[in-house]
């Protein structure tokens, strides 16, 4: 399974989810002009990328189910 070019864009993904997250977190605890600057933003870039990463498990799922 780890050789499938699509459970390593999966794994991909999520990994951005968690620096995404990370990231957010960080400019929350630093506060100040930079907290309000980029704590919106990297929160909607972690919803759109947690948003793939779900589509892509499901779609992985669905076809490896099905074969």
């Amino acid at each position: 399974m780890t050789n499938d070019p699509f459970f390593i864009l999966i794994a991909i993904v999520m990994a951005a989810v968690v620096l995404i997250l990370l990231f957010g977190i960080g400019s929350f605890a630093k506060g100040g002009d930079f907290n309000r600057k980029y704590a919106n933003k990297a929160m909607r870039w972690r919803i759109i990328a947690q948003f793939v990463a779900v589509v892509l498990i499901l779609l992985f799922v669905w076809v490896r189910g099905r074969g």
